[in-house]
């Protein structure tokens, strides 16, 4: 099982009159009326990967010379040659797994920093301890209860955000108000109901636009699940990913400063190499997602300004297990996209590979904090005061020097 456990979510809910149901055959809605905020304002995508994203089959590290031997046969690929990372610290050290080739343009395009034997304080094997950790911003499970996205927005610079899916996630929670959208697998409303909706709200101007934008925000949803063009003419699912994302960028088009996503699936203990696996599946929806991401934010003229942070609770195990799979490990990989990233480079305090240099034996070891990523996105892309990073939003975080992740 790879979610957190449910906890009650924090709504903002459109007023009294405009009922849940007259808005639940369109989708979840929690967001009512247009979102505050300065349009010209920096923007942030925090995509978790639940389940624990393999970083060494997403990220090879195929210049060490321990890599063959130590990932057998997970170190080759179906899908064919892996892309290399040109990166002057470590040339040849580095590539990109080959269902990741709109990854790979951004990276050459300088639009992505790759992050690799990163992690967490936590060096334990559960899911739901490690990310409770992920999202609280704490140094070990349930120290805090809230997230460390929830205490950023309380500070000074009033952040909004927005949550894709049906609950807000613990990393948004907090004292301040967070709007959640998702999809609703409930029929559509009637012509006949829709009119008389549009009738009843005609007089009040907050509850007819909310009204329209739902309307809006279903028929975007189903083009991007019906249309051949937006969804590759793949699964579902797939479809769904990059809906969500083009809806993450419209919603930071109307106000939004934060948008989080999430996708879990990535506990791959078994068949992890197969060409049409889980895996493989995931990579591919990934890589549409992050590109139609960018494709939104291109549009609304917001990429420039936009830092989209892609993490996940642990690595694996180095080596293979018997069922074509890998464990839960520790040290793993990220990914910093966007047009606001000095990207281009692999950002790595490279361990080695070879069984002497694993931590305990077994995993890739942490080198890098992954708090060490997400506080320059705070304190200088977001605005947060550093003293508040350092003593309230990621606590016991202020030894750790901030990644140089940003253009100037």
């Amino acid at each position: 099982m790879n979610g957190p456990a449910p906890t009650p979510s924090r709504r903002s809910f459109v007023r009294a009159a405009l009922s849940a149901a007259a808005l639940t055959p369109w989708a979840s809605l929690a967001v009512a009326q247009p979102l505050a905020g300065a349009r010209g304002a920096n923007r942030f995508v925090f995509v978790i990967l639940r389940g624990g994203l393999d970083g060494l089959a997403a990220v090879p590290a195929i210049g060490d010379a321990s890599f063959a031997e130590a990932r057998g046969s997970l170190a080759s690929f179906a899908a064919g040659a892996p892309l290399a990372l040109a990166d002057s610290a470590a040339p040849g050290l580095f590539a990109l797994n080959p269902l990741l080739p709109q990854l790979h343009a951004m990276y050459g395009a300088g639009e992505l920093a790759v992050l690799h034997a990163t992690g967490l304080p936590y060096r334990e094997r559960s899911h739901f301890d490690a990310q409770q950790v992920l999202e609280s911003g704490g140094t070990r499970p349930y120290e805090l209860s809230t997230g460390w996205l929830g205490r950023a927005m309380q500070t000074p610079v009033q952040l909004r955000a927005v949550a894709l899916q049906t609950a807000v996630p613990l990393v948004l929670r907090g004292p301040m108000e967070v709007d959640t959208w998702a999809p609703s697998n409930l029929p559509d409303p009637g012509a006949e109901l829709l009119s008389r909706l549009e009738l009843l709200y005609r007089g009040d101007s907050a509850l007819a636009g909310a009204l329209a934008r739902a309307k809006g925000l279903r028929q975007d949803m189903a083009g991007a699940m019906d249309n051949p063009q937006m969804s590759g003419g793949v699964a579902p699912g797939r479809a769904a990913a990059v809906g969500l994302a083009r809806k993450a960028a419209e919603f930071l088009g109307s106000g939004a400063q934060i948008a989080v996503l999430e996708m879990g699936g990535w506990d791959s203990h078994a068949n992890q190499g197969a060409a049409n696996g889980a895996f493989s599946n995931n990579l591919r929806t990934l890589d549409g997602a992050l590109a139609a991401l960018r494709e939104g934010l291109l549009g609304n003229g917001l990429w420039r300004q936009t830092v989209v942070l892609v993490a996940t609770e642990f690595g694996r195990e180095v080596a293979g297990n018997g069922t074509g799979g890998t464990d839960h490990g520790s040290g793993g990989a990220a990914f910093v996209l966007g047009g606001a990233v000095r990207g281009g480079r692999v950002l790595a305090d490279w361990p080695g590979l070879a069984r002497k240099d694993r931590f305990e034996g077994r995993d890739l070891r942490i080198t890098t904090d992954l708090r060490a990523a997400i506080k320059p996105i705070l304190v200088d892309h977001l605005g947060v005061p550093g003293s508040a990073v350092d003593t309230r939003v990621l606590p016991g975080s202020a030894g750790l020097k901030a990644l140089d992740l940003l253009r100037a």
